[in-house]
């Protein structure tokens, strides 16, 4: 089981928190309180990037300094 740690960066220009990791960025793609982590990367590690490939489901993530939610 992989162990990832997102560190908050900001909102993109679609309101969705954005976290980057060891140089790459993330973008929680949905969100909404009570909802599992929707994550994936972000197309060519762009800021405002569309999401692209969606994290493995069994990856344990850790939200630093928080989990961003609508």
């Amino acid at each position: 089981m992989k162990k990832l740690i997102l560190n908050y960066k900001g909102r993109d220009s679609w309101d969705r928190p954005v976290y980057e990791s060891e140089g790459c960025l993330y973008v929680y793609v949905d969100p909404r309180k009570g909802w599992k982590p929707n994550i994936c990367t972000k197309c060519n590690n762009e800021f405002d990037g569309k999401p692209d490939t969606p994290i493995a489901e069994d990856t344990v993530v850790e939200f630093v300094p928080c989990r961003d939610i609508w």
